[in-house]
């Protein structure tokens, strides 16, 4: 099993103090050139235009040297979501005040981490979107959306070495799904993968992050991400709306049956399974006991309050998949409305 990698201080983005993990992946990526490049006035070029209005850079427009002493955090007042969710786990009970505090560490490091491995996966996917996305005006918000992937993965990977200085490997669910959009020769799938379902739920997930985490910086860093992930969940909305229409029952259905498993995938990715082995917790049992907690499955449902409806909209909901979603507790958010991308500006962009 991959270990967790422990970062050397004050010594960040240095090559020599870590060893590069190379793998290499194999797509039948199909590709196209539009030759007509007629900017219809519509809601994806809206969309490019307030994305180049809204570009930020990860050294200026944070302040790193915002002071927060990681060594200093508390339980209560620190890690309340995660500590509240073990108050009734006796191997949690267990460990000693200060082991409780290592473990909370931990735990946040691992979900930043697979923030950050998440964001390098949509970094390539939006590099491939730049070239099958059937329209001009396609080509040119994806080759916005790899701009904003690549800072999203630069502004994790510094805050990771700089607070916490360790990182966890990627969940194999999440690496599986992203193994799956990425070598799918299919566009429209890319699509659905990506900006519907795996930037959906990453909306839902850092907010949840920032109505609880003590880091000013962190909660800084999110609120620009957030605005950036807005945009790209809308530009797969509209862009999918009118094609989703064109296709037989047959492949709507197989789209949407794809969707849904992502959904699975993608819900099943939050037990930090290595942090639990570090503390000698069975890691079965362990996950058996997530998901009787209340709060957590408060925080599962509330991660799809933008993929539900993005489905929706596109036609994905179908009746074939309604129980499956209904199964999972998420179809309350169906006529949820959480756009939030300006309009207003995009119209003046």
């Amino acid at each position: 099993m991959s270990k967790v990698h422990d970062f050397k201080p004050d010594m960040y983005l240095t090559k020599k103090d870590f060893k590069e993990i190379k793998e290499i992946f194999h797509t039948p990526l199909t590709g196209s050139y539009n030759w007509d490049y007629t900017a219809a006035d519509d809601k994806i070029n809206r969309l490019y235009q307030l994305a180049k209005k809204r570009q930020w850079d990860v050294e200026i427009d944070l302040d790193w040297s915002q002071e927060w002493d990681l060594n200093k955090a508390t339980l209560e007042e620190d890690f309340s979501i995660n500590h509240q969710s073990y108050l009734d786990y006796q191997p949690y009970l267990d460990l000693s005040d200060e082991m409780k505090l290592h473990a909370q560490k931990r735990f946040a490091a691992w979900t930043l981490s697979q923030f950050l491995h998440g964001e390098q996966g949509a970094l390539l996917v939006a590099s491939q979107l730049c070239s099958c996305a059937p329209t001009y005006n396609g080509k040119l918000y994806a080759a916005t959306q790899t701009y904003d992937e690549a800072r999203h993965v630069e502004a994790f990977n510094k805050y990771l070495q700089t607070r916490f200085g360790t990182m966890y490997p990627i969940t194999p669910d999440l690496k599986a799904l992203l193994d799956k959009i990425l070598t799918d020769e299919r566009w429209d799938l890319k699509f659905i993968g990506m900006q519907l379902v795996i930037e959906g739920l990453a909306l839902g997930a850092f907010k949840a992050i920032q109505m609880s985490y003590p880091d000013s910086l962190l909660k800084e860093l999110i609120q620009k991400i957030i605005q950036d992930e807005s945009r790209h969940v809308t530009f797969g909305v509209h862009y999918l709306e009118e094609h989703v229409k064109s296709l037989s029952a047959e492949e709507i259905e197989d789209r949407a049956q794809f969707a849904y498993e992502a959904c699975v995938i993608m819900r099943q990715r939050f037990h930090a399974i290595e942090v639990f082995e570090e503390l000698g917790w069975d890691a079965e049992e362990t996950i058996k006991y997530d998901e009787t907690v209340t709060i957590r499955k408060h925080f599962q449902e509330f991660l799809f309050q933008r993929v539900i409806p993005s489905l929706k909209r596109v036609g994905l909901l179908t009746d074939s998949v309604r129980p499956k979603f209904e199964e999972l507790g998420v179809l309350k958010w169906e006529d949820f409305d959480d756009d939030d991308v300006d309009w207003r500006e995009a119209q003046s962009a």
